[in-house]
């Protein structure tokens, strides 16, 4: 572990700016996907027809494979018709005793125009009417267990199609409430942090009032310009992401140098961070709160010098922060630790990290407070 900072000076670490591009939304079904679709009730189709055309003579018998392709080609044009009517009109899929009766209607009539099709396919040959052979498909054919077939297929039709449908619009429906509940976080993730940024610039600022009523001019401009460094940092991120912690330590090191300016030589710094850490991503404005609940309510409240300590440590997977001070502790002047700065770390760490995360936050023996984060280590995009 190599020291980023001793005494009252900081190692400055390069920043990128750059944040991740947002993922991409779902797209909607391509053509491809579509023809695809197309292409499968096609080849099912054709396989169909081809089986009854040689159960009924042959494959080269003319009239067989046109009677394998009009009964297996109505029920593949029906299935897409279903389909295309389902997936605008929903009513379609719906169980209820209005659409069976609909759709009982649609059957029959449905049932009848194929029957009669099919026998109709027999005219290709010369004399069909006029044959015995066409008098016996007609009474093949016209009667009501072929009727009750043509019910039955029409209803499994039906019954695929709609449970397809209902289980696309079940998906559909998650992701929407998915995209809404991450909408929803992240505007209350955003408004952990504006409610943060605030609470930092009142205390900022009112630290340069008081150099400026004290006739600080150049340790208030000093304070102001590490500021709008800050600030502009800030307002450069479109949203509450996580970003390198190399850009977080900037913005520490900026904030550590406006206290330092208003503590001069009583705020010591001992700053240690891993380099292999320096790549992971974290929290925007993570440590920055941590750091400042230290300094006002640790090194503050010192009767003499105080020493903040930080260290950033990358534990295999993990990647460890640790903020401590030597000021008199929680039982003097501290608080329970549940104050803006810490309350809003915790809930912004359980909307990044769910469970799969440690926060310890607590007084130590020797005097002062430590805050302990533990958090997965996550690389940086290259």
């Amino acid at each position: 572990m190599s020291s980023l900072a001793s005494g009252s000076h900081l190692l400055k670490v390069p920043i990128d700016s750059s944040a991740p591009a947002p993922p991409a939304a779902a797209l909607a079904p391509t053509l491809a996907s579509r023809l695809n679709g197309y292409l499968t009730v096609l080849s099912v189709t054709t396989a169909l027809a081809l089986v009854t055309a040689i159960e009924c003579g042959s494959v080269t018998h003319i009239p067989s494979l046109v009677y394998g392709a009009v009964l297996w080609g109505w029920w593949a044009l029906i299935s897409v018709s279903v389909w295309k009517l389902a997936a605008r009109f929903t009513p379609l899929s719906n169980l209820s005793f209005r659409t069976i009766s609909i759709h009982l209607s649609i059957a029959s009539l449905l049932g009848l125009a194929h029957l009669y099709l099919l026998w109709s396919v027999g005219f290709v040959s010369v004399g069909w009417a006029y044959s015995q052979y066409a008098h016996m498909m007609r009474m093949y054919l016209l009667n009501w267990n072929r009727f009750g077939i043509e019910i039955l297929l029409y209803g499994f039709v039906i019954g695929i199609v709609g449970a397809l449908q209902y289980r696309m619009r079940a998906q559909k429906d998650a992701l929407h409430a998915l995209e809404l509940q991450q909408q929803l976080s992240a505007a209350h993730l955003h408004a952990l942090q504006m409610q943060l940024e605030p609470h930092f610039l009142f205390n900022t600022l009112n630290a340069i009032t008081t150099l400026v009523e004290l006739g600080r001019q150049k340790q208030a401009a000093e304070m102001l310009r590490h500021l709008n460094a800050i600030l502009k940092s800030t307002l450069q991120r479109n949203s509450p992401e996580k970003v390198p912690l190399s850009q977080e330590l900037q913005i520490v090191e900026d904030y550590l140098a406006i206290e330092q300016v208003r503590f001069a030589d009583r705020l010591r710094l001992d700053i240690r961070v891993d380099p292999t850490a320096l790549d992971g991503l974290v929290p925007c404005f993570l440590l920055q709160p941590i750091v400042e609940n230290a300094i006002r309510h640790g090194i503050a409240q010192c009767e003499y010098d105080g020493v903040l300590e930080a260290s950033a440590v990358r534990e295999g997977s993990s990647l460890r922060l640790l903020v401590r001070d030597t000021g008199p502790g929680l039982g003097k002047t501290q608080t329970n630790g549940s104050g803006i700065g810490l309350r809003n770390t915790r809930e912004r760490l359980v909307h990044f990290y769910r469970n799969n995360f440690s926060m310890k936050a607590g007084p130590l023996a020797s005097g002062g407070f430590e805050v302990a984060i533990t958090i997965p280590y996550e690389s940086r995009p290259q």
